[in-house]
């Protein structure tokens, strides 16, 4: 009875198969793993060390320093084979062994050099000798006529023992030294090349010489000592303390021309100054009582204030005779104008001082400039004047058209941007005196100093 229940139960149970596979959840399929093996067993052990893989071969391309000693360096490879050691020991010993034994002697070297003049090379006879024990000498010479042959027969010294006080032969200072002989040896041809041509260019230039007119020799006049009178310790002072005077002082009058010169108007006479119109027409008012003074040693000029040629050219056209007609009457100036050797005429080009001459006594005009500058209307204005200024006091005509028209070079020129009017006073200042133009950039200061003593002396010498 109870066979039969459980044979019905199963027999329902494969009956209702699908149904139940259709209706429980789908079962997750299992993983196979694999067994857990004992910490004892030998493949447990392998398996906690990696696999160990041999690196590829790879060419080696850095540069290396290659040994010294082959043969030692193997036998170094081998540094865990006893064998090796002993050679190495071997290998050191016959070699300390051998460089202790070849000492160099040389006990006398003698050199002779000798210059071929035909081949321009060097020769030399080099002997070696060697002291021996037994007192025997052996003497090698050795003779060449292209170059200096340094090569001897030297003596090894047998069982380290060196005979007397022989020296060590440096074999590469010989080398040196004898490739320094070649050289020099090579350029003796070059050398007599340059001194041949240097001979030749000089007998050419004798010859130009010869052909050459001869200048003549023109005596050097002697500098007169006069413009250039050091000033006493005196007088410097006193130019010193008119320098430090308040800008307000009246330090000078000048009455005749109505010229009054203050602290601060004699500042210009001070280094890197430029100078004024009061200062200026001062000197040059100086400069006429000098002549006045002295008339056998001074020329007979004239000289116009700093204003009379702007007056000149300040007319419509640029030239107005009649605004300075009445600059040069014999009543106002006490002579006659047409009577001077030289007219002196300050010219001011905007920030530069020129002077300008009506020479009558060479019947030419001159312009002097500092910076070697060039203005020919200028001159053409002044001749135009000096010509109506004739026919206004004689009614002649003259000829100035024809007068040489001269733009000075050879004057001495400043080397600053301030020193313009200093050069423009003693231009005139020579040219009155007669003579040449013997000063410089080097005496301006001087020229400053001695021109604030006579300012407030009053007095030009």
């Amino acid at each position: 009875m109870g066979a039969m229940t459980t044979n019905r139960k199963r027999a329902q149970e494969c009956m209702n198969v699908n149904r139940t596979s259709l209706d429980s959840p789908r079962k997750r399929p299992k993983i196979l793993t694999k067994p857990v093996l004992s910490s004892a067993s030998a493949v447990a052990r392998l398996s906690l060390y990696p696999q160990v893989h041999t690196p590829l071969a790879r060419e080696v391309h850095a540069p290396y320093r290659p040994s010294k000693f082959p043969l030692a360096s193997r036998v170094r490879a081998c540094a865990g084979d006893a064998m090796g050691n002993v050679l190495i020991a071997k290998y050191e010993k016959a070699k300390r062994s051998a460089l202790a034994k070849c000492v160099y002697v040389v006990e006398k070297v003698k050199e002779v050099i000798v210059v071929d003049a035909e081949s321009d090379e060097p020769c030399a006879d080099s002997s070696v000798e060697e002291a021996r024990g037994d007192g025997d000498k052996v003497r090698v010479q050795q003779q060449s006529q292209s170059t200096l042959s340094f090569d001897s027969e030297l003596k090894v010294a047998s069982e380290g023992k060196v005979w007397d006080s022989g020296t060590r032969l440096d074999v590469e200072s010989v080398h040196l030294y004898k490739k320094l002989l070649e050289d020099v040896g090579r350029r003796s041809s070059t050398f007599q090349r340059l001194n041949f041509q240097i001979d030749l260019n000089e007998k050419r230039r004798d010859h130009f010489n010869l052909l050459r007119p001869k200048k003549e020799l023109v005596e050097e006049q002697e500098v007169p000592q006069e413009p250039f009178v050091t000033l006493t310790s005196e007088e410097e002072d006193e130019v010193e303390r008119a320098f430090s005077a308040n800008r307000w002082t009246i330090l000078v009058t000048h009455e005749k021309s109505n010229i009054e010169i203050t602290g601060e108007k004699l500042q210009c006479l001070r280094p890197a100054g430029w100078l004024n119109d009061e200062v200026i027409n001062l000197y040059l008012a100086l400069l006429k009582e000098r002549e006045q003074r002295q008339q056998q040693k001074f020329l007979k000029c004239h000289f116009f204030n700093t204003f009379f040629y702007k007056k000149l050219i300040s007319g419509p056209h640029g030239y107005d005779f009649k605004s300075v007609r009445r600059w040069t009457s014999h009543r106002k100036l006490g002579y006659s104008l047409l009577e001077c050797d030289k007219i002196f005429v300050p010219v001011h080009q905007e920030i530069h001082w020129c002077l300008a001459v009506i020479n009558k006594k060479d019947k030419k005009l001159q312009y002097l400039d500092s910076m070697k500058g060039e203005d020919s209307s200028v001159l053409e204005k002044l001749a135009k004047y000096f010509a109506d200024e004739v026919n206004d006091k004689t009614g002649k005509d003259i000829g100035v058209n024809t007068w040489k028209k001269e733009f000075v070079k050879d004057l001495p020129v400043q080397k600053n941007g301030y020193d313009c009017g200093v050069f423009m006073i003693k231009y005139a200042d020579f040219y009155s005196r007669g003579l040449e133009l013997y000063f410089n950039q080097e005496n301006m200061s001087y020229f400053r100093r001695r021109t604030a003593k006579e300012i407030l002396r009053l007095k030009a010498e």
